[in-house]
């Protein structure tokens, strides 16, 4: 993963949550039912989704073992974007704390035998950040647009993801991973190797 230089993969990190904010903030109530390109999510699905990852990596942060029943999504509240960016801001918070790097980083819906550096827990964040941002973009028909060094980290990481078919598909992160061309660009690649198809919803 992305996680040789700690500030870089905060920084990254933050700049792909900031920007799942930025886009789910054009959102309104009457896209909630809208579908997604997560098979079989609606937009609420996807972001009760988000906040509830937001919240479990945020607890992740502090070294402490959480049960994967806490990072179950929870029905979003009358407020939802406003829950969305409070738990953005959470989880930003929480691993800009400096002492984060000394910690294990205990993931259950991955896995309960090991922890994670914080780098790498990072890393995981940011990918799913960048391609949920993509997600909300497409459900909801805006525009995005990703910086250049953002789109090269996060095809590096999607390219790193492994490709277990007991870790891919429906209830998991990430669909079976679809071809694409060298050629392709770097974020239609990126959602490729992770089974998203970039022509959504064609």
């Amino acid at each position: 993963m992305v996680t040789s230089d700690l500030s870089r993969i905060r920084s990254l990190q933050a700049r792909a949550v900031n920007m799942s904010n930025d886009v789910v903030q054009h959102a309104t109530t009457d896209d909630l039912s809208r579908p997604t390109p997560c098979a079989d999510w609606t937009f609420a699905d996807l972001l009760a989704h988000m906040i509830a990852q937001h919240r479990g990596f945020a607890a992740a942060a502090s070294g402490r073992r959480t049960e994967v029943a806490s990072w179950a999504p929870r029905p979003l509240s009358s407020q939802p974007f406003a829950e969305y960016a409070d738990a953005a801001g959470e989880v930003i918070g929480a691993y800009a704390d400096e002492a984060v790097a000394d910690r294990e980083i205990w993931l259950p819906e991955l896995t309960t035998a090991r922890s994670f550096s914080a780098g790498d827990a990072m890393s995981f964040h940011f990918i799913d950040y960048v391609v949920h941002s993509w997600d909300v973009a497409r459900a909801i028909d805006v525009s995005l647009t990703i910086d250049d060094d953002v789109l090269d980290a996060a095809l590096t990481v999607a390219l790193r993801v492994p490709t277990d078919p007991a870790r891919r598909g429906p209830g998991f992160a990430f669909g079976p991973a679809l071809p694409a061309a060298d050629t392709d660009a770097p974020l239609d690649r990126a959602l490729a190797a992770l089974g998203r198809a970039p022509t959504w919803p064609t």
